[in-house]
């Protein structure tokens, strides 16, 4: 599949609770990096960017450590509308800690997050090393970050765990309420976006729970796993930038 144009991703951070510190060296590690994977990359935290018109000029929409209820009504529909389009989703982190009142959002980012315990060295195994998200990584990667635990199992609306954490590696007293299936999800892909509408052209959805620290975001293996997720996404054929005849991405030659 050939490239037709340079991608356009918008990065969103907004917050409406807990908010990382990494999200200014986060940004600005990403827009460095953007050439290399040829893409453009927008950023803003303001919710009225999602209407239908600004929307549809993007390839993927890439939530980055966001909280809380950072949409208001209009915009949730018109993303929506931009998924039923053929609109790809990238969600990095704290992604999962948004819009958990929205069923469209949770399936389209495959899970809500629930809880971690204190950051901590773990590790995580690459259960699939064929996908450029983690085809550079060691078979067992140890990072210093937050093992998420989440509300549902991703599995449950067809994602496909590319790295999962071992949990012997570290300790979590927290109460988990919740059954995120086995092995721990980490990492996951959705060749469909399980958030589209009946009817509705399906693009890509990628996820990472990683990335809390400004330090990982310094990791060039770090970056490496993030880009991999965001090529793949873009490489739908939804959008655009690989496919002139798409309802929505960057269209500029």
């Amino acid at each position: 599949m050939s490239q037709q144009s340079t991608a356009r991703i918008l990065i969103y951070t907004a917050t409406r609770g807990y908010r990382h510190d990494s999200i200014p060296a986060s940004v600005e590690a990403l827009f460095a990096k953007a050439s290399s994977i040829n893409v453009q990359f927008d950023h803003t935290e303001d919710q009225t960017w999602f209407t239908d018109e600004r929307l549809k000029t993007y390839d993927a929409l890439l939530f980055l450590n966001n909280s809380g209820e950072i949409l208001d009504e209009p915009g949730k529909a018109a993303f929506q509308r931009y998924l039923d389009s053929g609109g790809n989703f990238i969600g990095v982190h704290c992604a999962s800690a948004c819009l958990y009142n929205d069923e469209f959002f949770k399936k389209e980012v495959g899970a809500l997050f629930d809880y971690h315990p204190d950051i901590c060295n773990a590790v995580f195994d690459v259960v699939d090393p064929s996908h450029p998200s983690t085809s550079m990584l060691p078979a067992r990667w140890e990072l210093y970050d937050e093992v998420y635990n989440f509300m549902s199992d991703p599995r449950g609306v067809g994602a496909t765990i590319i790295l999962t954490a071992d949990e012997s590696t570290y300790s979590d007293p927290g109460e988990r309420k919740y059954d995120h299936g086995t092995p721990h999800p980490t990492a996951w892909f959705q060749e469909r976006g399980a958030g589209v509408q009946p009817g509705g052209v399906a693009g890509r959805s990628f996820y990472t729970s990683l990335g809390h620290c400004i330090e990982t975001w310094q990791d060039e293996l770090f970056l490496a796993h993030v880009l991999g997720g965001i090529q793949w996404a873009i490489q739908s054929g939804t959008t655009k930038a690989f496919n002139p005849n798409a309802l929505v991405g960057n269209s500029t030659a």
